[in-house]
């Protein structure tokens, strides 16, 4: 089974975690990973198996990409802050133009993230 991607911006996280919670019923059936911090919060609050990569600035993103490139991932949740500028940007970028690239569904607010979910339950 493909797994699922958890990443969110500092601004995000609490958005990502309650995300979780409200639907740890549909994530609890997927293998999960995020980007460390990210990880540790969701799996403090939901009790969750996450295999947690690196932090995103110091190339958790890019681990991620890793999976999507080698075809593993079958949807990334990432709560973008838009609004803040981030140091890593070019890494984030390289992050969606993977998942454009194969195809693979990226969230990157709670109404895309919403509509994910039901569309991956419909399958």
């Amino acid at each position: 089974m493909k797994k699922i991607a958890l990443i969110a911006h500092d601004n995000m996280k609490e958005d990502l975690v309650n995300f979780v919670k409200t639907h740890v019923d549909f994530f609890k059936k997927y293998p999960l990973v995020a980007t460390g911090t990210t990880g540790k919060k969701i799996m403090d609050a939901t009790g969750l198996d996450i295999c947690r990569y690196q932090s995103g600035p110091i190339g958790g993103d890019q681990q991620i990409g890793a999976d999507i490139a080698t075809n593993t991932i079958e949807a990334v949740f990432f709560f973008r802050d838009p609004l803040t500028a981030q140091p890593h940007e070019p890494d984030i970028s390289a992050l969606i133009r993977l998942a454009d690239v194969h195809k693979i569904p990226i969230a990157t607010n709670i109404s895309t993230a919403e509509l994910i979910i039901q569309a991956l339950k419909t399958r």
